[in-house]
């Protein structure tokens, strides 16, 4: 099954040449977020295409991790939501990574833990 994305991000059946028109009109829809950490570079794109073949809800959002120790990293998700904090989650890999105890340091700091008593 083919999907678009309604203006508020959720998937509405298509057939495929309704897709490919969707996407003629609609090309920054296709990549929900890019970002690169050093030579490493994160994607997550909305796929269209269902790739849950044998799962009720569809699975059309998908994360990429492109080079560095986890080139290769692969996840998928059923909604715009969880494929925004899917990319969050690959973006704290790789700089977790890259960083090591520095990342988490900083993560740390800017989240507001030191000026916070509870933390």
């Amino acid at each position: 099954m083919w999907y678009n994305l309604d203006e508020n991000n959720q998937p509405v059946e298509c057939t495929i040449r309704e897709h490919i028109a969707w996407l003629d009109k609609n090309p920054e829809r296709k990549a929900v977020k890019q970002i690169s950490v050093g030579d490493t570079y994160i994607s997550t794109v909305f796929m269209g295409l269902d790739h849950g073949w044998k799962t009720r809800i569809p699975v059309l959002w998908e994360t990429m991790i492109f080079g560095g120790k986890h080139d290769g990293y692969q996840k998928r998700y059923t909604s715009h939501e969880d494929a925004l904090i899917g990319h969050k989650i690959a973006i704290n890999l790789v700089k977790k990574e890259k960083y090591g105890i520095f990342y988490n340091i900083w993560n740390w700091i800017s989240n507001g833990c030191a000026m916070r008593s509870k933390c």
